[in-house]
């Protein structure tokens, strides 16, 4: 799900940070970090692990890279440069509801498994995925969100999409893209 995770954290990080000046670039990667290292690998040894949910949807990477940001960045920029790309990971874990998958999210501190899915082939997996109507529910909130705030930001206009793509920051008041 990837207007989900995007949508989504960039609505709870407005609302709740209320910072106008994040840089959003780095908290749609973080928001989507944990799809990019499990899916791939999930997929590759399904046969084995019957999960594509695996150390990246564990706390144990959430907090690795919480606490890699706090060791190697000092107050100011660098720091708020790079914590939305934690803060992004730790939302992905939040929006995927990981506390329904005990064995994942507190990997390797409840053992070294991952939460196993029901299906036992890949086929089987992806098809259960794609009929899911929830799946499809979130990601239309999260494309809704996500419209309505590029039309707000008036990302037809070339000055807005460089904005973005410069400092990632959207032309758009905290309040104002709901």
């Amino acid at each position: 799900m990837l207007l989900w995770h995007v949508g989504g954290t960039i609505a709870l990080v407005r609302y709740t940070f209320r910072d106008e000046r994040m840089d959003l670039r780095f908290l749609i990667l973080g928001a989507v970090l944990p799809d990019l290292i499990d899916t791939p690998l999930g997929l590759a040894l399904y046969s084995g692990t019957q999960s594509v949910r695996l150390v990246g949807h564990s706390l144990l990477v959430a907090g690795g890279l919480m606490v890699a940001v706090l060791l190697t960045t000092r107050r100011g920029r660098p720091r708020k440069r790079w914590m939305p790309l934690a803060i992004g990971v730790l939302l992905h874990l939040f929006l995927d509801a990981m506390w329904a998958d005990p064995e994942t999210l507190w990997w390797p501190f409840l053992g070294w498994s991952f939460s196993a899915a029901p299906e036992v082939t890949v086929a089987d997996y992806v098809s259960r995925v794609l009929a899911d109507w929830r799946m499809w529910a979130l990601e239309a909130v999260g494309a809704v969100y996500l419209g309505v705030l590029a039309r707000r930001a008036r990302f037809g206009d070339p000055a807005a999409r460089e904005l973005f793509r410069t400092t990632g920051r959207v032309g758009v008041p905290i309040g104002t893209d709901q």
